[in-house]
């Protein structure tokens, strides 16, 4: 579908969920409607079975790093589908905000998976390494110079695979999220996810500008995927 509407980012929209003091309720409805979401509309089932189940070696435990990992939900999913296929993983999120962290703690009983309120550069600084590095739902928060700390951090940290996944802007991925935020009430689910796709990178605004190595692709429904693979 042509973008007439949405035809540039609108990076002055502010998402609700990134105000400090924001209602910690509404902020909690919304960590728990990302677990319901994530799984389908960002398509991390697909994503799992295509991209990171098949670096997965069967002798060994994976290392994932999730950053921006919000209420941790995706590392949730990644651990229940990795148990499924009898796969070892170690798994850690990391989120400035300190909040989404707490709400991760509480949420989460499974021992392979940690969670830090840091910046990714301080992992860089520390000298880590994992072996894929992902984010969900990042991208559209970033200006230009802090998507190119994103990459440059991510491809420092991941051995085998960095991928982001975000959404796409497209003025019918708007229009298509209404009936879903009308459904989520009780949190900032409408007005974020709104908020997000008009703030949301599409592969045009990317052309050119991504660091060598990176590949910006168009995913459906609605889904812009940036990947980087290691040497290893």
């Amino acid at each position: 579908m042509p973008r007439l509407f949405l035809t540039s980012r609108n990076t002055d929209l502010i998402e609700i969920m990134d105000d400090p003091d924001c209602d910690e309720r509404g902020l909690h409805r919304t960590y728990d409607w990302f677990s319901r979401l994530n799984p389908w509309l960002a398509r991390w089932r697909s994503l799992y079975n295509s991209h990171l189940s098949p670096l997965m070696a069967p002798d060994r435990t994976t290392t994932i790093l999730d950053i921006g990992c919000g209420g941790g939900d995706l590392l949730r999913l990644i651990d229940d589908m990795s148990r499924a296929e009898n796969k070892s993983v170690s798994l850690t999120g990391i989120d400035p905000d300190k909040r989404a962290i707490d709400y991760a703690l509480a949420r989460t009983e499974s021992d392979r998976i940690s969670y830090h309120a840091i910046h990714s550069s301080e992992l860089v600084d520390q000298g880590l390494s994992f072996d894929i590095v992902v984010s969900n739902h990042v991208l559209h928060h970033l200006d230009d110079p802090a998507l190119n700390v994103l990459l440059e951090d991510s491809a420092t940290l991941s051995r085998s695979l960095a991928l982001h996944n975000d959404i796409c802007r497209d003025d019918l991925a708007w229009l298509s999220f209404i009936p879903v935020g009308l459904a989520a009430r009780g949190s900032f689910i409408m007005t974020d996810g709104l908020r997000s796709i008009r703030r949301s990178w599409h592969p045009d605004d990317l052309d050119g500008r991504l660091p060598a190595g990176w590949r910006a692709e168009k995913k459906m429904p609605f889904r812009l995927l940036l990947t980087h693979r290691g040497s290893s």
